[in-house]
């Protein structure tokens, strides 16, 4: 807890100067009638004769009441802030003496309302630290999902983090959490985009998030089924409020106006204290505590710069194997073996119609200058590449893969990073599953797409997406997957174009796979081959999983 650098307090005065109403109290609109009787209590926090300004805590809350309401708004610093029970709980933190105007709305049926504007004039003595401010504008902040201990419940009032409950790593995944981002912005402003997995190409402010049952119905009405005691991907876009710092009884919070919230929809008062910072050495993780509306609980959240530590968000961050590709030669037989041949007897041209042979020789497959070169050529009238693989020798359940690449050019050529279920020797294919990270094909240069193979969606009915990328044959780029138990992410240097979720009815569920790097010519997918190819490389960088 901080408590011994913040000693500068805020007193408050309130001057209600104005009384407005956007429409006459008894106005009509055919059947629909306007809220009427206004009221509006504003109680500053601590107020009393010897203290007229309040406790210096810079709280000011406002309780709004009308006839024929059904709900209401509150306007302050050009934001709506969404207040259904009529009760908005302001921090004002501006350091001196400001008057702030705030708007009161009863929303009737039909969009019919009724207003009153008050001037509420503060003085403000406690002016947040400077590096607080540096670190909560810095980027985009997320729940650090990938260590134990990142959500949690406990007593009111309690110190401990997460004192009855403690998630463990990912273990709120596919509520609607994980893939929230939250931004401080400079001018005040809090966005919360919740799902930032799904605005390339364009901008889709369509999300869902993760709230406690009953209480997240201050968002609206539901028919979701509540799931325990948690209602799970609420459907929720984009949406925009305000944000101070205050540090009542030397407590630093973070005040989040309206609806506004991190993590896990608690109601309350949306202000999140800020537990353990020290900003003498303020680390990059903050810990925070906001008790819910039932003051049942405190609620616990680590939250994190989206470019700390891992910068895509995932789970997954330890390295578990890699190959950097860093001795010139041939591949290291620990960790890589071959496909050779065409295929037969069982498939031959490998079950997709390719024309090429697959060889271990070094004009195919070799380590030179710290990269992996495949290479497709032309030789005595039909064509050799290589296919490598690490079956039987690196299989793993569930994680991230990181391929580094730059992809071969010319009609015909069709490489592809991807991954086969480890039991496909005793279930067949697709049976065991087929993930592919990345295909590509040179009669159509820079498309890439992605695929899942599984019973019921194989071949031509696979689940497939594609993205446009720029020098796809000329530059290196970052393919990725991420590969969790119920869902699969696939990625292109860092963006995410492609998401497929799933039960526990698919192979991705709870088996092992092994990756494939190989470079076919024509083929199904490959298509008519260029009558002046020769050759063309494949060149990667590294290979990487994490779990």
């Amino acid at each position: 807890m901080v408590t011994h650098i913040f000693k500068r307090m805020v007193a408050l005065t309130l001057l209600i100067v104005v009384n407005l109403s956007c429409q006459e109290d008894d106005a009509q609109l055919g059947e629909l009638k306007a809220p009427t009787n206004l009221t509006v209590d504003i109680n500053i926090v601590g107020a009393d004769t010897d203290n007229p300004y309040g406790d210096g805590s810079g709280v000011v809350v406002f309780t709004a009441n009308a006839d024929n309401a059904v709900s209401y708004s509150y306007v302050y610093n050009e934001n709506i802030n969404s207040s259904p029970s009529g009760i908005n709980e302001f921090s004002f933190s501006q350091t001196g003496v400001n008057i702030y105007t705030v708007t009161v709305i009863a929303n009737g049926t039909g969009g019919v309302s009724s207003s009153k504007t008050f001037k509420v004039e503060v003085l403000v003595n406690y002016e947040p630290p400077q590096a607080l401010i540096d670190l909560l504008t810095s980027g985009r902040w997320r729940i650090k999902n990938e260590v134990g201990g990142h959500f949690g419940l406990g007593p009111v009032g309690g110190d401990v983090f997460g004192e009855w409950f403690s998630a463990p790593a990912n273990d709120k995944a596919g509520t609607g959490m994980y893939d929230d981002r939250y931004v401080f912005n400079a001018d005040g402003t809090f966005t919360h985009i919740t799902d930032s997995t799904n605005d390339d190409p364009n901008e889709n402010t369509d999300g869902t998030v993760f709230g406690r049952v009953g209480l997240i119905d201050e968002l609206g009405s539901h028919t979701i089924t509540p799931d325990g005691a948690d209602i799970l991907n609420y459907p929720l876009s984009d949406y925009t409020g305000s944000w101070t710092i205050t540090a009542p009884d030397d407590r630093v919070m973070i005040n989040l106006t309206g609806t506004s919230f991190i993590g896990y929809y608690t109601g309350g008062n949306h202000s999140y204290e800020l537990v353990g910072y020290d900003p003498n050495n303020p680390g990059n993780d903050l810990s925070l505590r906001t008790t819910d509306g039932n003051s049942e609980f405190d609620w616990w959240f680590l939250i994190t710069p989206e470019g700390s530590d891992n910068t895509s968000g995932s789970a997954f961050n330890t390295l578990v194997w890699s190959d950097e590709f860093e001795t010139n030669g041939s591949l290291d037989n620990t960790k890589w073996t071959y496909d050779l041949g065409d295929g037969c007897p069982s498939l031959c041209g490998w079950g997709n119609n390719e024309s090429q042979s697959y060889t271990n020789d070094p004009e195919n497959v070799i380590i030179d200058e710290g990269l992996l070169k495949i290479t497709a050529k032309s030789e005595a009238g039909g064509y050799t590449s290589a296919r490598i693989k690490t079956q039987d020798l690196f299989e793993f359940t569930h994680g991230r893969v990181e391929v580094r690449a730059k992809l071969p050019a010319g009609g015909g050529t069709w490489p592809a990073i991807w991954m086969l279920g480890a039991n496909i020797d005793e279930v067949g294919w697709p049976a065991c599953g087929e993930i592919d990270i990345m295909e590509h094909v040179g009669n159509n240069i820079d498309e890439v797409s992605s695929a899942l193979h599984f019973p019921e969606n194989s071949g031509g009915n696979a689940v497939v997406d594609r993205t446009t990328i720029s020098g796809a044959t000329t530059d290196f780029h970052i393919y990725e997957v991420e590969w969790t138990s119920t869902q699969i992410v696939f990625s292109i240097d860092g963006t995410s174009y492609h998401t497929f979720s799933y039960g526990s009815d698919v192979p991705f569920s709870s088996n092992s796979f092994f990756l494939i790097l190989n470079v076919a010519m024509g083929g199904t997918l490959g298509g008519t081959i260029d009558p002046a190819f020769t050759e063309s490389t494949m060149e990667i960088d590294y290979v990487r999983v994490y779990q």
